[in-house]
């Protein structure tokens, strides 16, 4: 049983020190929402796996969808002008790589009695100038052809607007120079060298296996000395190449050395 006190009644018993406990003021509840009508005891269970939305998934580009509408040219597959088989090119007439020893070497017997080497070069410059033109003095002295008198250089290089066409004829420097010279052995270093005495194209890894001669005269094709420097890897297969040639010239009668 709860005592009905108003506010007077409370501050007098307040002032005689007596403490009187009342509950505090329910706080009703608030009434709870009904449910809506549509809202039925199978719309709280989980989804079905029927019902669960698969993520939408992005259609991947098919390759062939692209179409260029030109077809752009490798600048790598163009042929250059040092690799065309159609350019002209232009045959310097012959010079002696080491004229000092003109008069004062002798001629070893098993060395032949000229050399000729036909190799990229330009007519105003010098062959044996240049880290190209040191390696090629030292592939020469290995062979002791340093020594040699009759040693023969003719340079070989793309003719060009400036140059008449009539010098792109390298038969006719090589001709008379053979004709003079009668080397016991040619070497032809490079492709430019290949293609002016013996008119081939094909990769020097094929040229240097097979036997060749230029006007009856034995030659030999090697590669060049800047492409050595390029490829040092090679320089072996050179110096094989080298000995191959001094081989075949000891092998020649004493009348063609």
């Amino acid at each position: 049983m709860s005592l009905h006190l108003d506010a007077r009644q409370r501050a007098m018993l307040q002032e005689m020190g007596v403490h009187v406990w009342s509950p505090a003021p329910a706080v009703s509840a608030p009434l709870a929402q009904p449910l809506a009508a549509e809202t039925t005891a199978g719309a709280m269970l989980p989804p079905t796996l029927t019902t669960i939305q698969q993520p939408t998934k992005t259609p991947t580009p098919s390759r062939a969808a692209y179409q260029p509408t030109a077809t752009i040219s490798n600048p790598l597959a163009s042929t250059t002008p040092t690799e065309s088989a159609s350019a002209a090119l232009v045959l310097h007439p012959p010079r002696r790589l080491y004229p000092a020893t003109a008069e004062t070497a002798t001629v070893a017997p098993h060395l032949g009695n000229a050399w000729l080497i036909v190799a990229e070069g330009r007519a105003d410059t010098d062959p044996l100038a240049g880290d190209a033109g040191a390696l090629l003095h030292n592939m020469l002295r290995a062979l002791q052809l340093h020594q040699h008198p009759q040693v023969f250089f003719c340079g070989v290089e793309l003719a060009n607007a400036y140059q008449p066409h009539t010098a792109s004829r390298p038969d006719a420097v090589l001709a008379p120079a053979l004709a003079q010279i009668q080397p016991a052995m040619v070497l032809l270093m490079g492709r430019l060298a290949a293609r002016a005495a013996l008119g081939r194209t094909e990769p020097l890894g094929q040229l240097r296996a097979q036997p060749h001669s230029v006007a009856g005269y034995p030659a030999i094709v090697t590669y060049d000395a800047p492409y050595l420097l390029r490829q040092g890897k090679y320089k072996a297969a050179a110096w094989a190449d080298l000995c191959h040639a001094r081989h075949m010239v000891q092998a020649l009668p004493l009348h063609r050395q």
